[in-house]
């Protein structure tokens, strides 16, 4: 199978680039590239699915393999993806319980088992494609102080780390939430998260019950609260223990829209977009992705 891997050297995780490399090229017929900037990774992609390429490897974090994404995301029928995990949170190679090694990770893509999972589809200001989390509101602020460097310094205490700086701008959106272009909810929230995967921040479970090939989001809403609910909250999700709370309101849609005052920015698999209307749409089964073998 002609394959592209591309590879982010500046990854959380990634110390030897030499060595990287050379255990990349043990991966049948690839071809390695290297990123050096953002925006590199999707770039290639496209070119990739242009260039006659049967399958596109993420070799960096959530960030390179959420720009692989979308630089294949219209092609996604034709084209298959895979994934070796360098970056300091990994949360959607969790849901693909990908090994820790790189020789593993090789040793999966190289007897390329598929598994077809969902692709999410994000318009706002811009069209987005992602596979594993968004979350707007105080999730967004975060997502405006967590710098490449910070996630390199700090690696899975990032996202703690710049919590704990944008605690002083916690506030509340006036939204509207529109479900399946039926149900409509009207909410203070602080945060809004929308996950096909469960995993944030180096393995916190946002959406415990979440599944990648079920046609539907999970969508986790925090509305305004007294401080001590929102801290209980903040402990329960870290452990995964947050849907039956009373201070959360818990849905699963197909598609679902926001729209709030004052506008609430999104992140996408820990990239900052734009800000809403946002509206998310799952695009059923339309990865073809490269997986370990079950059992």
């Amino acid at each position: 199978m002609k394959t592209l891997i591309i590879c982010n050297p500046g990854a959380g995780s990634v110390d030897d680039t030499a060595s990287l490399l050379e255990k990349l090229r043990q991966v049948s017929s690839a071809v390695v590239r290297q990123t050096s900037q953002p925006g590199d990774a999707t770039r290639l992609a496209h070119e990739a699915f242009h260039d006659g390429y049967q399958l596109v490897v993420a070799a960096g974090g959530d960030g390179t393999l959420n720009e692989v994404i979308n630089g294949i995301a219209e092609h996604a029928a034709d084209i298959r993806v895979g994934l070796v995990p360098l970056g300091t949170g990994n949360d959607f190679a969790r849901m693909l319980n990908l090994p820790d090694s790189v020789e593993a990770c090789v040793e999966v893509l190289n007897k390329g088992n598929v598994r077809q999972i969902d692709l999410v589809r994000v318009t706002s200001d811009q069209v987005r494609y992602f596979v594993n989390v968004s979350a707007g509101g105080f999730s967004g602020t975060v997502g405006e102080k967590l710098t490449a460097e910070i996630k390199k310094n700090w690696g899975p205490l990032a996202y703690l780390r710049c919590a704990a700086e944008a605690l002083p701008e916690l506030r509340a959106y006036r939204t509207q939430i529109v479900l399946d272009d039926t149900s409509v909810l009207e909410l203070d929230l602080y945060n809004a998260i929308v996950a096909n995967g469960r995993f944030v921040a180096g393995g916190t479970p946002v959406a415990p019950e979440a599944v990648i090939d079920d046609g539907l989001l999970d969508i986790v809403l925090v509305p305004e609260a007294p401080a001590g609910n929102i801290a209980v909250v903040a402990a329960q999700m870290l452990i995964g223990r947050h849907l039956k709370s009373e201070a959360i309101v818990f849905r699963r849609a197909a598609k679902v829209s926001f729209l709030s005052t004052p506008g609430m920015w999104f992140n996408v698999d820990g990239e900052l977009v734009g800000n809403d209307p946002a509206v998310f749409e799952v695009i059923p089964s339309a990865l073809q992705f490269i997986v370990p073998e079950q059992g």
